[in-house]
């Protein structure tokens, strides 16, 4: 971990960091999860993929990817010649967590007839394991191409895969992580709020579990969520995501109120992501300024998992047909 004992005293953190920024010819992404002010210093904000492709299109030298390390990961394959640095290497997340390579690969070869369709927070390995990657706004896409007869696991999230088996009416074999941020909202607290506020309708994550999507008016992805917060014809949206998305939602509307939907001590303190938070300013500073902690990948690897992410980008845009889902280790 970077030793932020290392800063000059009394400099302008924000100041060095657009001074670094230029030097290095760097790239500032931050997720909608975010701190305001990381949000508000990036180049691009918004969803971990959306941001990997757009840094991926520009001609920095250097990513500094203010998330979590399956994103950075992310863009290192997408961009194996850049430099891909992330504030702190333990920001990690509870569905990469709850998915060991080992233990999927095991999984896997217990179903030998079933393809692994594995939504993209998950290791650079189990990318690597996979038929293909799908976010949470491409996963309906790509499930609707794959026929109804062919037999798929889905995971890390079990709540994302169980909305889709719902939805479409599938019968995927789900792997059981969860996010421990959607996981945290309570389904009591929520209803209090909505009796409070009738008229508001809600927007829910499908990370979040049945509890609290039975009650949205609305799901999707961050970026689906914030499109619906900017097109509701109301004045008050009740929000079931990571709060700091809200942040985005008041600078693009500040005469709405967004209002964070509770967790189960009545606020939503418990639903901001700790893994999110372990970037800061004083460190997206010191990864600049040093190019540490650093992002690497084994070629081999990077081109395994960068396999099911372009037929994830090829299914996503209907270029491939139903037929061609290739074996991962191929």
């Amino acid at each position: 971990m970077t030793d932020q004992t290392a800063i000059p005293a009394g400099i302008d953190l924000r100041e060095e960091i657009d001074r670094l920024r230029k030097e290095r010819n760097a790239v500032i992404l931050a997720h909608y999860y975010q701190k305001p002010e990381l949000q508000d210093l990036a180049d691009f904000v918004g969803d971990s993929l959306e941001l990997s492709k757009k840094a991926a299109e520009t001609d920095a030298d250097v990513i500094a990817f203010c998330g979590v390390k399956f994103m950075a990961d992310t863009a290192k394959i997408l961009s194996p010649e850049k430099i891909v640095v992330l504030p702190d290497m333990e920001a990690g997340c509870s569905l990469e967590d709850s998915c060991p390579p080992d233990k999927f690969r095991a999984f896997r070869e217990k179903h030998p007839d079933h393809i692994a369709l594995t939504y993209i927070n998950c290791s650079t390995e189990v990318k690597a394991l996979s038929d293909v990657i799908v976010t949470s706004s491409s996963a309906e896409t790509i499930l609707e191409q794959i026929p109804d007869d062919q037999p798929i696991i889905f995971g890390p999230d079990r709540h994302l895969g169980g909305y889709l088996n719902r939805k479409f009416n599938r019968d995927m074999l789900l792997w059981p992580g969860v996010c421990i941020v959607h996981e945290a909202f309570s389904e009591k607290e929520l209803l209090k709020l909505k009796a409070e506020h009738p008229e508001a309708p809600i927007a829910a994550h499908p990370e979040c579990p049945p509890t609290i999507i039975d009650h949205a008016d609305h799901v999707g992805s961050t970026s689906s969520i914030l499109q619906f917060a900017k097109t509701f014809p109301g004045d008050t949206l009740i929000v079931a995501t990571e709060p700091h998305i809200i942040h985005q939602m008041e600078k693009a509307l500040p005469e709405k109120t967004f209002l964070g939907a509770p967790g189960a001590d009545g606020n939503c303190n418990c639903n901001i992501c700790p893994y999110m938070a372990l970037n800061t300013m004083e460190k997206l500073y010191l990864c600049l300024r040093d190019l540490e902690p650093r992002i690497e990948i084994e070629e081999g690897l990077r081109l395994k998992a960068k396999a099911s992410l372009d037929k994830m980008l090829e299914m996503a845009s209907g270029t491939i047909g139903k037929g061609d889902l290739g074996d991962p280790d191929a």
